[in-house]
C-alpha cells in the first residue's frame, strides 16, 4: 500500500524501489513473477487510483532505474475494500463500496494498454480495512464473527467475478486479508477465521469454495442483484439471492446465498429458492446440502448459547470445535431426473449460503 502513510518517500521512489526489487527477484529466480503495486481501494478521482495509473505508465515507458531496459510487470494487484457502518444502531455492510473499488481498479487496467490483458490479483479484498480494530472499539466490524461474513464474501466473490467478465479484465485472484490473533478474548471481533482454536463462519466459506471443483458453468437467478446495482445502490432495497456452479466429471456443484446489506436477520425473510437445471446422462443424483446459517456451521451462535464463556471448559471448547466444522443441512439424499432436467428446493435463511455438492450414475 505505497500509495498511504506506509511509504514515506514520493511516488519516483518507490518506482526505483520496485525497479530494483523485480531486478534482484529476477536475477536470483529468472523465472519468477514479479508485480503491484498492491494500492488501497481505488476510487473515481482518488489518491488511490492516480498511484496505480502512474505505476502502470512507469511500468509501460520501459526504463527501469535497475539498468535500463524494460521494468518487469507479469501480474498487477491492488485492493477493495467495503465499507460497515453503524445506521440507527444497527450495522449495515457496505459491498457496493467493495465493488465501487474493483469497478475503478478495472477501468485502470483496461486502458492501460500494453498491460489490459495482464493477470490481476486482489490481493486484499474484504468488508473493509482494518483487521485489528476489534468490534468493542469498532462496532461497526460486529459482523466479522456471524455467517452475514460469508453470506457477504459469497456475494462479493460473484460480483467481482461479473465485473471481471464485463470488463474483460483477466482477474486470476481474489485473496481475504485476516490474522492470527494470539492472547485474544474469544470472538473479539477481529478480522480473523479462528478464535483461539475455535473455527469461525467465515473459514466454512473457503471450505465451501473449495467444494466448486471443476468448470464454472452458467447459473442466473430471477433474485440476483447485478453488480451494477449494487455499486450504485448497495443492497437494500431487496436481499440478493444468487448462485455460482461449477461441473467437474459426473458431478457439480451450486453455491447459494441470501444476502443483504443490513446485518440484523431479524428483518429478513427465509428465502424458497427452486433450482432447475439440466443433468443429461444422470440416472440418479446424490444431493449434499452444506449450510452456513445461524444454526449451521457457526461457533459463535454455539458459544452465545453457552453464555459467552472466556474460560469455557474442555468439554465447552470440544463442543465449540464440532460447531466450527462445515455442517451438513439434513441428511444426503438421492433424486432422479424427470428427462434430464433437476429441480431441488432450498431453504435460504437470511445471511445465509448453501453449497449443494451433487454427483451422479451414468444410465
Amino acid at each position: 500500500e505505497p500509495d498511504i502513510f506506509y511509504w514515506h518517500g514520493t511516488e519516483e521512489e518507490y518506482f526505483k524501489l520496485y525497479d530494483y526489487a523485480a531486478a534482484g527477484v529476477r536475477r536470483a529466480i529468472p523465472g519468477a513473477r514479479v508485480g503491484g503495486p498492491a494500492t488501497t481501494g481505488p476510487l473515481p478521482g482518488s489518491h488511490s487510483a492516480q498511484f496505480l495509473e502512474a505505476f502502470l505508465e512507469h511500468c509501460a515507458e520501459g526504463k527501469s532505474s535497475a539498468g535500463g531496459g524494460r521494468v518487469p510487470l507479469d501480474f498487477i494487484s491492488f485492493h477493495v475494500k467495503g465499507k460497515p457502518s453503524v445506521v440507527n444502531g444497527k450495522v449495515q455492510m457496505g459491498l457496493g463500496r467493495e465493488l465501487e473499488n474493483a469497478e475503478t481498479g478495472f477501468a485502470i487496467v483496461r486502458k492501460s494498454g500494453a498491460f489490459a490483458r495482464l493477470p490481476v490479483i486482489l490481493s486484499e479484498a474484504d468488508p473493509e480495512g482494518c483487521a485489528a480494530c476489534s468490534e468493542r472499539d469498532h462496532p461497526e466490524n460486529a459482523y466479522r464473527n456471524s455467517s452475514a461474513y460469508p453470506t457477504y464474501t459469497a456475494a462479493a466473490m460473484k460480483g467481482l467475478l461479473e465485473l471481471a467478465g464485463r470488463d474483460r479484465v483477466n482477474l486470476i485472484g481474489i485473496l481475504t486479508w485476516a490474522f492470527e490473533f494470539e492472547n485474544q478474548p474469544y470472538f473479539a471481533g477481529l478480522r480473523a477465521l479462528a478464535t483461539n482454536g475455535i473455527d469461525k463462519p467465515e473459514l466454512n466459506f473457503f471450505r465451501m469454495a473449495g467444494l466448486l471443483k471443476g468448470e464454472r458453468v452458467v447459473a442466473t437467478s430471477t433474485g440476483a442483484d447485478p453488480a451494477e446495482s449494487i455499486v450504485a445502490e448497495g443492497v437494500r432495497a431487496r436481499p440478493d439471492i444468487d448462485a455460482l456452479a461449477t461441473r467437474g466429471g459426473a458431478g457439480a456443484a451450486i453455491l447459494l446465498w441470501n444476502y443483504a446489506d443490513d446485518l440484523d436477520a431479524a428483518t429478513g425473510a427465509v428465502a424458497h429458492v427452486t433450482i432447475r437445471g439440466v443433468a443429461p446422462g444422470a440416472a440418479n443424483v446424490l444431493v449434499e446440502q452444506f449450510q452456513i446459517d445461524q444454526d449451521h456451521s457457526n461457533a459463535f451462535t454455539a458459544w452465545k448459547r453457552m453464555g459467552s464463556p472466556q474460560q469455557p471448559t474442555a468439554e465447552q471448547i470440544a463442543e465449540l470445535k464440532r460447531a466450527g466444522e462445515l455442517e451438513l443441512a439434513g441428511s444426503p439424499h438421492w433424486i432422479r431426473p424427470s428427462q434430464g432436467q433437476l429441480r431441488l428446493e432450498v431453504q435460504l435463511p437470511p445471511q445465509s449460503v448453501a453449497l449443494l455438492r451433487l454427483s451422479w450414475r451414468e444410465q
